[in-house]
């Protein structure tokens, strides 16, 4: 999955990951919920 370099940097936090939903890329982090970015 093509991920852009601003989505890249919050990836790469623990506890995160890359969902896609309705063919937008989301990143989603339950531990720190405030990490979220959306791509799409």
């Amino acid at each position: 999955m093509k991920v852009r370099k601003s989505l890249r940097s919050l990836k790469n936090k623990p506890g995160s990951q890359v969902v896609r939903r309705h063919g937008k890329t989301f990143v989603i982090n339950k531990k720190n919920p405030k990490f979220k970015a959306r791509q799409g």
